[in-house]
Order: structure tokens, then sequence, then C-alpha cells
């Protein structure tokens, strides 16, 4: 026999295709220049990053330090502190010592202070006039958040913070307590230097980093933020809540320290696919190298493939041939692999098809055939037995004797016991009107009435608003037959049942009263086991099985209460849901 590769085994050939089309070809190749490509474009742009945050830093310090020098020149100026701690009989006093100096160094348009936007003390003393720089420490400043952060602070040490004013937290200040002198009428003073935000945003807005900055203060909250979706200016952000769930790539300079009391910290977060951008031009040599190794794979699949294809689809088309009682066998030399070997079962297993269908299967087919003819025979002759027809003729047939006898009173009795027994066997639908169910217990009370003369009243009501609606079958005159036969025949006279239909919370409600001798707890509380129960109708009827049908319909929405005790009379309230609902 030739070599041929319908011989090899399936897993075999498997993993021939997954080694010759997969593994040795695309992945070795292709993965190991990808990565090496990618790695080395990635550490490069992740170094330039890198420099781009220590280049911020460096100029984020520079800035601040600028302004924190500018805080110690006003916190170390003899005259200025003399001068806003003098008590001034003339407000020309004050006039002329602010022109003379505050004027001058309050100025923050002055070149000395690039970077500085605006320069504000704050005292309390009462003598000076309030202007050009100088504010008076009153209420509303107190309130302010710099000002209970600067009390909580060591006397002697500069706070860097945000401020802003309306509600918008858009400034970065420098807040200092001016204490390095103490006259004998010291007052409270504050030095309140603001740096210039332009060249804040400058210093974030990097174009060297194409993505978001992010300036962090010591408890990890963001300060400022060059992320369009982020709002600073409403209050402090923390950064980890902002950054959740974001799959950008995280650069940062790590801690770093601008005065004793503040620690920074600078975050980037860059796309992953602004880092690996430059990598375009080497994906597409690597593309090229792709499509050259999936043209060896592809070729080994076609061979395989075809050997495989065209005598599964041989299997198939003989399987159908199966399904329509046409049992050939697959004529094909006798391969080792597993779809030879399939073959050869599908062979053998349509030949043994063949022989037990003709011998065993056929046989005991027209075997159970005899037995269902045998049983609908069974059926038919039962059923002729019990033809309700035969029944309601002859229930007519005497009606209409008593009527040619003026027997009027029992002829309308057998009316009413025909339309009672023709409801009751012939069952075409399950649910009737509530006239309709009235009309049952008017035609049993009618011949309850017949058979116990007087000792039996009745009165039988419905709203008629509730005369269209739908109920289950028979549902409220087996009630009304309990209460007749239990309740009200065991009395010696003065019977009588009252059967009431209304509307009540989107329901029907459905009572029937009597006063016979009534029940025990144990009946009562037996009829009130039925709601529980889930077993099947069975061989139940009377109460059980209106329950049980009731239950089907409705489910939880039907409701059933029962009241009685010994010589006292029964009362069954039944809720009924209306079929719409």
């Amino acid at each position: 026999m030739k070599p041929s590769i319908n011989n090899v085994r399936l897993r075999g050939k498997m993993l021939l295709m997954y080694f010759l089309s997969v593994f040795l070809p695309i992945v070795l190749t292709n993965l190991y220049i990808y990565k090496a490509t990618t790695d080395s474009v990635r550490e490069q742009r992740m170094q330039d990053v890198q420099l781009a945050l220590s280049q911020m830093k460096n100029e984020f310090e520079r800035e601040v330090g600028d302004a924190l020098d500018i805080s110690s020149g006003f916190y170390t100026d003899h005259l200025l502190n003399e001068i806003i701690d003098t008590d001034y009989e003339h407000p020309a006093d004050y006039i002329g010592a602010y022109d003379s100096y505050l004027r001058r160094i309050l100025n923050s348009g002055s070149p000395v202070y690039n970077s500085v936007e605006g320069i504000s003390l704050y005292v309390d003393n009462p003598t000076l006039l309030y202007s050009g720089g100088i504010y008076f420490i009153d209420e509303a400043v107190k309130q302010q958040e710099w000002y209970r952060t600067i009390l909580k602070v060591d006397r002697s040490q500069p706070v860097i913070m945000r401020t802003g004013s309306d509600g918008r937290m858009d400034k970065l200040s420098i807040i200092r307590r001016m204490n390095y002198y103490y006259p004998q009428n010291e007052y409270e003073k504050f030095l309140k230097i603001d740096l210039r935000m332009s060249t804040i945003h400058k210093i974030l807005g990097n174009l060297n980093v194409q993505g978001s900055i992010y300036l962090l203060n010591e408890a990890g909250e963001i300060e400022f933020t060059t992320d369009p979706n982020i709002d600073t200016t409403k209050g402090m952000i923390p950064y980890q809540t902002a950054a959740k769930e974001d799959r950008r790539l995280e650069f940062d300079t790590g801690a770093f320290y601008t005065n004793d009391q503040n620690e920074w910290k600078l975050v980037a977060k860059i796309p992953k696919d602004v880092v690996l951008r430059d990598s375009a031009q080497s994906q597409k040599l690597i593309v090229l190298l792709s499509c050259l190794n999936f043209l060896l794979p592809s070729l080994v699949i076609i061979w395989i493939s075809r050997s495989m294809n065209a005598r599964l689809v041989r299997i198939l088309k003989h399987m159908k041939k199966v399904k329509n009682q046409h049992y050939e066998t697959i004529k094909e030399p006798d391969y080792r692999d597993e779809i030879g070997q399939l073959t050869a079962e599908f062979n053998r297993m349509t030949l043994e098809l063949r022989s037990l269908i003709n011998d065993v299967y056929v046989a005991d087919i027209q075997r159970a055939n005899l037995e269902l003819e045998r049983r609908n025979a069974q059926l038919n002759a039962l059923q002729s037995q019990i033809n309700p027809h035969f029944l309601f003729n002859a229930l007519e047939t005497i009606r209409m004797r008593s009527l040619m006898k003026d027997e009027d009173e029992t002829s309308h009795i057998i009316h009413n016991m025909a339309k009672l027994f023709r409801n009751s066997l012939v069952w075409k639908r399950d649910m009737v009107t509530v006239q309709e169910e009235m009309e049952f217990v008017h035609c049993f009370l009618e011949i309850q009435k017949y058979r116990f003369g007087d000792k039996i009243n009745y009165r039988v009501q419905a709203d008629a608003d509730t005369l269209e609606e739908v109920i289950p079958k028979m549902a409220i005159v087996t009630f009304v037959e309990n209460a007749s036969i239990h309740g009200i025949e065991k009395r010696k006279a003065g019977g009588c049942i009252e059967v009431t239909i209304g509307v009540r919370n989107e329901g029907l409600v459905c009572t029937v009263k009597d006063n016979g001798v009534g029940m025990a707890a144990e009946q009562v509380e037996r009829i009130h086991r039925y709601l529980q129960t889930e077993d099947e109708m069975g061989e139940r009827i009377g109460i059980q099985n209106v329950v049980y049908r009731l239950k089907l319909f409705y489910g939880d929405r039907f409701k059933l209460a029962v009241e009685s005790r010994p010589n006292e009379g029964t009362r069954v309230d039944l809720f009924i849901p209306r079929q719409d609902l």
C-alpha cells in the first residue's frame, strides 16, 4: 500500500498542522520581531516622557522657590512690619507711609515678581486704610479655608495651598504668618502671595508629554491637571478616584518638596497608542513578513483539509440516506486513520440497523398497533354506555310527558336538572360568565327547593357590573351544594342560603352563607389547608377539587376564607381576581 496521509491518525494531522502552519513560521518569527521592535520603541518613548516630567518638576520647583523667596523677603522686612503694626492717629499718616514704601513693594507687576500674580497683606489693625493690597481680617476672611489652615501650622512656616473666590479654587497661593518681629502692640498679620497660574499651566502643558498631567499634594489629591474631564476648581479630587479603571500608562516623578510643609508629586497618564505610535513603520514590515509566512501554512492546511473534507462529506451523505430508510454502505478502501475507522463503524451499524428493523422493529410495531386498536375498542364501548345525549333525551321525554299531564312543577324541576347535567357533563369550555354561573346556582337551588319544600329558602344576588366577568366553571355551585347538603339538610325547618357577588379591591368577592348546622373547627382548618397543599387533583371532588382548579388559574392571587361554628351556620368568602388583571 502506498504511503498516504489518510493513514495518519487525526491527532497526528492536527499536530502537523499546528507546528507547520502556526507555531514555527508565524509565532516564533513574527512575535520575536514584533516584541523586539515594540520594546525598543516603547523604552525610548518612556525615557522621553520621564525626562519631560523631570523638566516640569524642576521648572515647578523654580517657580515656587522664587515665590517662597519673595515671601521670606516680606517676612523679614522690618520696615514693612513696622508700618502695618503702627497705630496711626490720622489716616494721612498711614497714607504717607503707604505711598513711601508699601505701594512699591505690593505692586505685583514689578519685574522682580515674575512668578507672582498678586500679593495681599491681611491684618486686623483698625487704624489702617484697607486698599491697595492691604485687607482687614473680618469674619468673611476667617471663614476661608486658607485662614483656618494657617492657624494650625507652626508660626514660622509658609504653606502652599489652593485658594480662590466665588466658589472657584483656581489659584495656588503661599500663605505665611507675619510674626518675625514682636512689637508691643502686635496685631495679627498674614501674607498671601498668589502664584502666576498662566506660568503653572504652561509648565504642566509640556508638548513633549502627549497625555494628561496631574499635580498631586501630600494627601494624593489633584491640585491641578491638564485632563479636560476633571475640574479642580470646584474642590479637591482624590487621584485614585479620578484615575479608577484607567488603562493608560502611568509615569511619576516620585515625591519632592518645595518647603517643609508641602510634598508634591507629578504624574503623567499616557495612552498606549501614543507610546507605540513610532512603531508603525516596523509594523508594516512585520505585516509583510506575516503574509509570506502564511503562504506555506495555507498550502499545508489545504492539503490536509482536502483529505478530510471529501471523506467526511461522503459519510454525511450516506447518513442522510439512512435517515430516509436507505441503508447503503460506503464503498472506500480500509484506511487506518480515525475517519477510516468511522467509515467502518458506520458500515457495520448500517448493516445491523437493517437487520434489526426487518426482524424486530416491524414485528413490535404490529403488536403495538393491535394492542392500541383493542384499547380503542374498549374505550368506544365505555363511551357509548355513558353518552350524555342519551341522558338528555330521556330527561327531555319525561319533561314533555309532565307538561302533557299539566305537572308544571315537575316539568320545571326536570328542566333545571337537565341544564345542570348538560353543564356538568358537556365540558367544552372551562370559563363561564358570572351570569351563567348564577343560572347554574339558581337551577340547583330550585331543585333543592322542590326536594325540601318550605324547609329551605334562598336568595341569589349579583351586582350588575359583575355579570359579564369571567370565572372558572362550577366554582360557586360547588360551595352552594355543600351548604345545602351538609348545612341545611340536617335542619328541621327554617333553612336559608344566601349567595352574593360583588366587586372589591379590583376583584370579585363571592359569598355563600347558610344558617345550617355549621362545622367544627377541625373541619374549617382542613378546608383552609387545601390552599397550602401542592398535590395533584387525583380522585378528589367537591370543595377540594374547586380549590385546586382555582389555584391552577390564579395561583396566590386567589383567596378563600371560611367561618363556621356548630349550630351557627357557615360563611364562605371567595376572592377571585378579574380576568383582565
